[in-house]
């Protein structure tokens, strides 16, 4: 008899998450900011916490130092007897850390294309943009990675060695074509893009073919709606 998985609690004032926790990581980042803050010599308008402490303090530094170290330490003997240390380990901030970078990310480009881009982008560019993403995919991975991979372990080559070659020649030609195909030279341009290649050749390869081709479009797209 299969076990039904426990229901979630039901979300609080805070929302589903748990605030203690959430509390735990982002005080690293408010000492962070504090001590930033001190050392570039700007606090933010709306940081009135730091802005009064900077007052109360007499704009001494050597002293709003020693408040933010005796609430540094004041945060770790929390973190001890609450039993919260494991929320700052790293396969608990790294998941995090990284899902809010996409969520910023995302937000940032989808409210700056909303705002000031999108209406003004024709559909041939995006269709392009869409196109390049499969057809590149399938060009350049497909056929000058994994099947020039399997060409060069065919001849003798020891397979990890095979590899390695595809994915840096593809990774070569994929950014040279651009090149060929009529776009003025600059060696930034050729490097980025050979990186790129590199970058969707490992997507392709751990993932899918399907991950790759709409990371590649998706990034076309992305780039065509800024430019």
């Amino acid at each position: 008899m299969s076990r039904r998985a426990a229901p979630s609690p039901p979300p609080t004032w805070c929302g589903h998450g748990e605030l203690g926790a959430s509390l735990a990581l982002v005080f690293p980042l408010v000492l962070a900011y504090g001590v930033g803050a001190l050392v570039v010599g700007s606090i933010s308008a709306v940081d009135v916490p730091s802005r009064a402490l900077w007052h109360l303090v007499g704009q001494d530094r050597a002293t709003y130092l020693l408040v933010y170290a005796g609430l540094a330490a004041a945060f770790l003997v929390w973190l001890g007897r609450s039993g919260r240390r494991a929320a700052l380990s790293l396969d608990v901030v790294a998941p995090v850390v990284m899902e809010a970078a996409i969520y910023a990310l995302t937000l940032a480009a989808v409210i700056d294309l909303v705002l000031s881009r999108a209406l003004g982008l024709g559909a041939d560019e995006l269709v392009a943009a869409l196109g390049a993403g499969i057809h590149e995919e399938l060009l350049f991975r497909v056929g000058a990675f994994a099947g020039g991979a399997a060409l060069l372990a065919r001849a003798g080559l020891p397979r990890r060695a095979a590899w390695a070659v595809a994915l840096v020649a593809s990774a070569l030609v994929f950014a040279a074509a651009h090149h060929w195909a009529g776009e003025a030279w600059e060696v930034r341009a050729f490097a980025f893009r050979a990186l790129a290649g590199v970058a969707f050749a490992l997507i392709f390869w751990f993932r899918s073919l399907a991950h790759a081709v709409w990371a590649h479009a998706m990034y076309d797209v992305y780039v065509a709606l800024i430019r």
